[in-house]
């Protein structure tokens, strides 16, 4: 069987060891002589950005399964910042241009993607999409990511579990419009949140924006708004907007003092949790995500049957879970022996 290339694109976050990464096998070899650049399957990853921790652990996962699947190569590229569209569109366009065999995309926005992959379909390169869903299941073969709107309600319900039984005022700091990902988990939050009375959530129509700077500034516009002893818990929905609060709720010497509710997991994240700074952080498995979505690919290139929806699960880490170690293995998935950093 000839190998064929694939492509990778990802968006903008787990539950599962890294370790069961492969939901779908690359037995299948090339034929004989068949290396990447001799006749191999090409795959092209596009994130959603290439800054944060949670795409460079869509990139390990990435190389992972090309190193397990004989033939298939992968080529990483994304735009850098996480809100340029505009550049994303531009790199699926060149890529099916370029008669890839296959793409994985995280699209920046459920909308504005629809068109370049609804065109690289057509050319006959299929698509899956990875972390963030698109607003046309038809354009793409399978959705290999977590059930956001289900770490939205995790969330919510640890938010509850910390303000204990007296409730309190929320905020909740939105991401970026668009980004279908993360308005599932906002949407998970404010759903689930509904169904404790004392809790009252009192901001819930801010934007982060893409970058930890924007999130800084939206969050200290909100607590400055809502001063001391008017806000009791704080919900972000992605690890650059959770970040930025962090950082505006210790320059304001808040930190601590509001329970704090982030998502997805880097280093300062994690010592935020084992400073009682963060009260829990709801996790994806970017590494699963990254090796799943290319072998996804590659089995839809092939002519296997692959499901429609892969869920690679989520779940909420917190000072007291910290240790155990399947929550070690999500927080901190191998990079070092994937990427040259």
């Amino acid at each position: 069987m000839r190998c064929r290339t694939v492509v990778l694109l990802g968006l903008v976050g787990v539950v599962g060891l890294w370790a069961g990464v492969a939901m779908v096998g690359c037995g299948s070899p090339p034929e004989e002589g068949g290396k990447p650049g001799e006749g191999a399957l090409t795959i092209a990853v596009i994130p959603k950005g290439t800054m944060h921790v949670f795409w460079k652990s869509i990139h390990a996962g990435a190389i992972k399964a090309e190193r397990e699947c004989p033939g298939v190569r992968i080529i990483w590229k994304g735009p850098i910042k996480e809100d340029d569209r505009q550049a994303q569109i531009e790199v699926v366009e060149t890529f099916a241009t370029k008669r890839v065999d296959g793409i994985v995309l995280a699209p920046l926005d459920d909308q504005a993607l629809v068109r370049p992959v609804r065109a690289a379909k057509a050319a006959g390169i299929p698509v899956v999409i990875i972390d963030s869903d698109l607003n046309d299941p038809e354009a793409y073969e399978s959705f290999v990511a977590t059930d956001n709107y289900k770490g939205g309600t995790l969330a919510a319900q640890r938010m509850a579990e910390v303000l204990g039984d007296t409730g309190g005022k929320v905020i909740m700091l939105r991401y970026a419009p668009g980004s279908a990902s993360t308005t599932n988990r906002e949407k998970g939050f404010m759903d689930e949140i509904a169904k404790f009375p004392r809790i009252e959530v009192v901001s819930s129509e801010q934007y982060a924006g893409a970058t930890v700077g924007s999130a800084m500034e939206a969050a200290e516009t909100l607590l400055t708004k809502f001063g001391e002893g008017k806000v009791d818990g704080i919900f972000c929905p992605n690890e650059s907007s959770a970040y930025g609060m962090l950082q505006a709720l210790r320059t304001t010497k808040r930190a601590g003092k509001v329970k704090f509710i982030g998502f997805d997991s880097s280093e300062k994240l994690i010592e935020a949790l084992q400073s009682g700074d963060m009260q829990g952080t709801v996790v994806q498995n970017p590494f699963k995500m990254g090796c799943e979505g290319v072998k996804t690919c590659v089995a839809v290139i092939r002519g296997e049957k692959v499901e429609k929806r892969i869920d690679t699960g989520v779940r909420m880490v917190t000072p007291e879970n910290l240790k155990d170690p399947e929550v070690q293995a999500l927080i901190n998935p191998p990079l070092k022996e994937y990427l040259n950093e």
